[in-house]
């Protein structure tokens, strides 16, 4: 169950990452309310999460999701150039994901 929950918490990581887009410097009311919705259901995840996994494979798996996450929303939602390079190193992210979750001991 922890990393059903880290995955969720990285899912709500990409919302709020998104949402702070959108909220305009928390200047649009609904937009800023379900960017702070979704940074507080990220880190109750987070939290909850980290009871049985070990913090350091859990918070960069957790920023992981999000910062490839927030790389997809930027190239689809607004717009933003997707060169080699970025998908490149982007995947590097998806690598070091995967190689964290493979080399964590199993948790309870």
């Amino acid at each position: 169950m922890p990393w059903v929950y880290l995955f969720f918490a990285g899912l709500f990581e990409i919302g709020w990452a998104v949402g702070l887009k959108y909220s305009e410097s928390f200047t649009r009311p609904v937009p800023t309310l379900v960017t702070v919705v979704c940074l507080i259901a990220s880190m109750l995840l987070l939290g909850l999460a980290v009871r049985s996994l070990p913090i350091g494979t859990a918070y960069a798996i957790w920023t992981g999701i999000g910062a490839i996450g927030a790389v997809a929303a930027g190239i689809v939602l607004f717009h933003e150039p997707a060169t080699a390079a970025r998908l490149f190193f982007a995947g590097l992210i998806v690598v070091g994901i995967i190689g964290l979750k493979v080399a964590s001991p199993a948790a309870p």
